[in-house]
């Protein structure tokens, strides 16, 4: 059985993807294009309009082709009827039952060597497509995986979340926060850096959330984010550690720790920390519940700590009520911290979220605002790097290069190339900062250093 497989949306779902792609492979499938395909794997995202509409299509198509679809991620939880309208015959895997994968596909691959090939192996019509969904999350830790960068692991630490952003289908789709035991992540990622993975990417809705919704009276009652990274930091062997993304008002009650616990060389100077908005009335309808001091404190609490910080923010352009003054709050909260990367998204009203019924803008103003913002954030990427050339830096070599050489990163993960056959990743290496790109730094080879 040929099967064509795509993935969309964040890291938890990539994490997924990998999953399900070990899936496949110790199955026996191959994987190949769309046009050979027999089956199309969706892994799908809802937190766009155009990215839902997109997938949308691709389910209706293979159905019309007469090909097997199977719709995983976000989309079923939340969006269940657009896909059978879509596709009725669609086979329907949840969120939370990632290896619910094997049971559809042995089913998908015993209806298909059952139907008559007398009938050039129509679909047998009269099967009913199956819907594998589960309340308690299967298939994250301790399996197979076929890694997109063979050396990079990616760890989901939970799923869900306990908050409630009025503007976020994810929670919707997910659910409430479910922490995965720590000794599970930690076998997980052990096993991972004995297969040779010298990057460890955290991934969750929130990793500040993590041991939240633990029982007091549970052995892990006590354990939080910062506990766990210096319980991972301790495992044997020579891999960095990057911690994903976290939200303001779930960093506030750990901030000392967190801080702390990121003191640890293993761990990089990484904070993806996202505001959203730098308005007080536009992060009160998004029920954000932060006001902007609190990210100013965490800011510099982490500054404070960590001079060279890396900065990643999410900025949401035009949501609902936001006026040219809000939006010039957060233009100037962007000039003052100059973050090293803004995933800027402009508002995409999402069905069976609070803010859903409320009135969206203009499309036209949502799209000169994005413009501007990154007009400004494109100035700011070369302005900061260039202060960087001519120093050097101890780097950790992270994954080999699209063409040549390999790709290191700085302590506070700065990404730099270089075109050095000899390094491999997991190595160390001193280098000169000789050029800055918006994207990356060009390196210059100064020493090995293990």
């Amino acid at each position: 059985m040929k099967i064509y497989f795509e993935t969309f949306g964040c890291s938890a779902n990539q994490a997924s993807a990998e999953t399900m792609l070990g899936i496949i492979r110790s199955m026996g499938f191959e994987l190949t294009s769309e046009a050979d395909a027999d089956v199309y794997i969706c892994n799908s995202c809802t937190v766009k309009y155009t990215t839902e509409q997109k997938l949308l299509h691709k389910i209706r198509v293979f159905g019309e082709q007469g090909k097997d679809v199977i719709v995983a991620g976000c989309m079923p939880e939340v969006q269940l009827d657009l896909i059978l309208n879509a596709n009725p015959e669609a086979y329907i895997l949840g969120v939370r039952s990632v290896n619910g994968l094997r049971g559809l596909l042995q089913k998908i691959d015993g209806k298909n060597n059952a139907a008559d090939e007398a009938v050039n192996n129509q679909k047998n019509h009269n099967y009913v497509p199956v819907r594998v969904s589960s309340t308690a999350p299967d298939g994250f830790l301790n399996l197979q995986k076929v890694r997109y960068h063979e050396n990079i692991h990616i760890c989901q630490i939970s799923t869900g979340c306990t908050f409630g952003c009025s503007y976020c289908i994810v929670r919707l789709a997910r659910g409430d926060l479910v922490s995965f035991p720590p000794e599970d992540i930690l076998s997980d990622i052990k096993t991972a850096v004995a297969e040779g993975c010298s990057e460890i990417w955290l991934t969750s809705q929130d990793d500040s959330q993590y041991g939240m919704d633990f029982s007091k009276d549970s052995p892990d009652g006590e354990l939080r984010l910062p506990e766990l990274l210096r319980r991972i930091a301790d495992i044997p062997g020579s891999f960095k550690i990057r911690v994903g993304m976290m939200n303001p008002f779930s960093i506030l009650p750990i901030l000392p720790e967190l801080v702390s616990a990121f003191d640890h060389p293993k761990i990089y100077k990484f904070l993806h920390l996202p505001i959203q908005s730098a308005s007080e009335n536009v992060l009160k309808t998004m029920n954000r519940h932060y006001q902007m001091k609190d990210v100013d404190d965490i800011i510099a609490a982490f500054k404070g700590r960590f001079p060279d910080l890396t900065l990643f923010t999410d900025i949401i352009i035009g949501f609902c009520g936001e006026t040219d003054e809000d939006f010039e709050k957060t233009a100037a909260w962007v000039q003052k911290y100059k973050p090293d990367k803004v995933n800027i998204s402009k508002y995409s009203p999402r069905p069976g979220t609070a803010a859903f019924s409320l009135r969206n803008l203009d499309s036209r103003i949502l799209s000169v605002r994005s413009r501007e913002l990154t007009k400004i954030t494109d100035a700011l990427k070369q302005e900061t790097k260039t202060q960087r050339i001519g120093k050097i830096e101890d780097v950790f070599i992270s994954k080999y290069g699209k063409e040549s050489g390999v790709l290191a990163r700085t302590a506070d993960y700065k990404p730099v190339v270089l075109n050095e056959p000899e390094l491999s990743p997991g190595m160390f290496a001193k280098v000169r900062i000789v050029e800055a790109t918006p994207g990356y730094f060009i390196g210059e080879l100064m020493e090995i250093i293990g």
